[in-house]
């Protein structure tokens, strides 16, 4: 079988924790595509130009523990915004998304640009304030230095960011399903979101 499930949606709104859960409940495999960008964002601090490193990209590179960090996530927003970036990697997402057994794939465009044909799309949100509250605890957990404030601040300008570049910017396609978060437990969203790919795919 294949089937392709898009799940989109902001920074730190449930989507990946949603979206394993999904594809271990399926038997599909998973690909967080946010990986691919914060390789990339990880190659530029090391000195690397984005897009050579999104066009030579190996799958090795996605298990670099380093990828969770902040300063990587900033510099993948930034990366993210150059269309010639996104196009290196559009292919390799396609041929992931199309794979005999079923495919999960959580970002910002997979329901818009990657795969518009997916048999189902999930757009996943959650208030900001509601997300910058878990980023600071996934932080303080991680025994990293956190300020609130100043994460809140970096949600809202990586929010307009996302929704304001000139190439795939993020929004729910036409056809998603919306989950807010804000006030579900990840079982909940989880639920939800079972129950809607159950039936999709009937």
């Amino acid at each position: 079988m294949k089937a392709t499930i898009a799940v989109d949606g902001p920074a730190a709104a449930g989507k990946g924790t949603l979206s394993k859960a999904l594809a271990r409940y399926f038997g599909f495999a998973h690909l967080d595509t946010g990986l691919l960008y914060r390789a990339v964002g990880a190659g530029v601090l090391a000195g690397g130009e984005a897009l050579d490193i999104a066009r030579t990209l190996a799958p090795e590179a996605l298990e670099n523990p380093d990828l969770r960090t902040q300063a990587v996530a900033e510099a993948a927003s930034q990366a993210a915004v150059d269309p010639a970036v996104r196009e290196a990697l559009v292919a390799f997402q396609r041929g992931f998304a199309r794979r005999e057994g079923g495919a999960v794939l959580d970002g910002r465009d997979i329901g818009t640009v990657i795969c518009p044909d997916a048999e189902v799309k999930l757009f996943v949100t959650a208030s900001a304030e509601t997300r910058a509250e878990r980023r600071y605890l996934e932080l303080v957990a991680a025994g990293q230095a956190a300020d609130r404030a100043a994460i809140l601040d970096e949600v809202r300008a990586r929010d307009e960011r996302d929704a304001s570049r000139a190439t795939a910017p993020l929004r729910a396609a036409s056809d998603a399903v919306t989950i807010d978060t804000s006030d579900l437990t990840a079982e909940e969203a989880q639920a939800q979101a079972i129950a809607i790919v159950t039936r999709a795919l009937a």
